[in-house]
């Protein structure tokens, strides 16, 4: 069985102020050609599809328009989950209608319970579909106690398992779909977080029981733990931190035993995003010869006197230039901005701690650090709830 796997489409960004829209369509049509040739038997979407729970109506032309020829014209099924920059409920309507023409949607714990069951020569292939989640999500959804991140998808991964067994699909090849932040996975500048200070990292072995693992929310391709647990990344740069990623899709085979192997397929955008770098003059010169002048840019000027209108005159010849910065200035910015991240990486309950300390002179207790994640767990479900 050969599976295509995306994810990370953010249909409707915006990189510096400029629409991607046509960008991402013309990446689309790439994927839609690649899963045609290579006939799929079906495309995983894991998540983020939109760049917002609200996006503009051409993006969501744009998505209709792409489902449209995989599935209509070409017969391919196609599954996608919710990711943390999805609506679930907008891109969750009339995922039951939709389920029959060959359109999976998986919003909803409860339509995670219902797998995807394709069959090959082999076997049952069953694709398990775990949208998006946060501790707060998971305790109300199963009334139970759960505390962080890794709690919560043990138990969402148990659910499946109880489910594999009360289906009678224990012999079945089992395919799994989620949208999360691995520890020790290399992360982007474009991704939202999901939590402060590190605590959505789930460690890669709650799901080493599948046979392969679907992965969203990261941007750079990459696995980790195992071969099979793997991000595709996504379909674009979707900012200069990323401009030597290499974008693809992953086609997934399974065979008898399961995993079988990976290919990636190159995605090649219709602009660039590069960083160059030289003195004023330098970069016009070369901007004047350039035969991707049309990419999006960041200049890296070296000059140590002032370059009036520098930004406008470079404009000139290079028409998508979205930054400009001066090298002289990076260290200083550079530090700023790791103290900057090495800040946000603090939890609540760490900067809880260190405030009970400087005013108390002691330590929090074990059952205060309980009590206090707690609320700080029922706290930010109220806040979701709100927005």
């Amino acid at each position: 069985m050969k599976l295509l796997h995306t994810s990370d489409w953010h249909l409707g960004r915006y990189f510096h102020q400029h629409s991607l829209l046509s960008d991402q369509a013309y990446v689309l049509e790439q994927i839609i050609t690649t899963a045609t040739t290579e006939a799929v038997d079906a495309v995983i979407i894991a998540g983020d599809i939109y760049d917002r729970s609200l996006p503009p109506a051409d993006a969501v032309r744009l998505l209709d328009e792409t489902l449209h020829r995989l599935i209509s014209e070409h017969g391919i099924p196609v599954i996608m989950i919710s990711g943390n920059h999805d609506g679930p409920e907008r891109l969750g309507f009339g995922a039951r209608q939709l389920r029959d023409a060959g359109l999976t949607i998986v919003s909803s714990f409860d339509a995670m319970r219902v797998p995807v069951v394709l069959e090959d020569e082999h076997g049952k292939v069953a694709i398990w579909c775990m949208p998006y989640n946060d501790p707060a999500h998971v305790a109300d959804f199963f009334t139970e106690r759960i505390k962080d991140y890794q709690t919560a998808h043990e138990r969402l991964v148990q659910d499946i398992e109880e489910q594999q067994q009360a289906l009678g699909l224990q012999n079945a090849r089992h395919v799994l779909v989620s949208h999360c932040y691995l520890d020790g996975a290399t992360e982007s500048e474009s991704e939202r977080p999901l939590s402060i200070g590190g605590a959505d990292r789930v460690d890669a072995a709650a799901f080493r029981n599948f046979d392969y693992v679907a992965l969203g929310h990261l941007h750079q391709p990459q696995y980790k733990g195992e071969e099979w647990i793997r991000y595709s990344g996504s379909i674009l740069k979707y900012s200069f931190s990323e401009h030597q990623q290499n974008k693809s899709v992953t086609l997934v085979e399974l065979g008898k035993q399961g995993f079988a192997g990976v290919t990636l397929v190159p995605l090649k955008a219709k602009r660039n995003v590069r960083i160059i770098k030289g003195s004023f003059n330098e970069l016009l010169a070369a901007g004047t010869t350039d035969n991707a002048a049309d990419d999006y840019i960041l200049a890296e000027m070296t000059d140590t006197e002032v370059v009036l209108d520098a930004f406008a005159r470079l404009r000139q010849v290079y028409p998508n230039l979205m930054d400009l910065t001066k090298t002289r200035f990076q260290s200083a910015e550079r530090a700023e901005v790791m103290s900057a991240q090495k800040h946000l990486q603090r939890t609540e309950i760490d900067m809880l701690t260190d405030f009970y300390k400087q005013v108390t002179g002691t330590d929090l207790s074990a059952a205060q650090l309980e009590i206090a994640a707690e609320v700080i767990a029922s706290v930010q479900q109220q806040v979701e709830n709100e927005q």
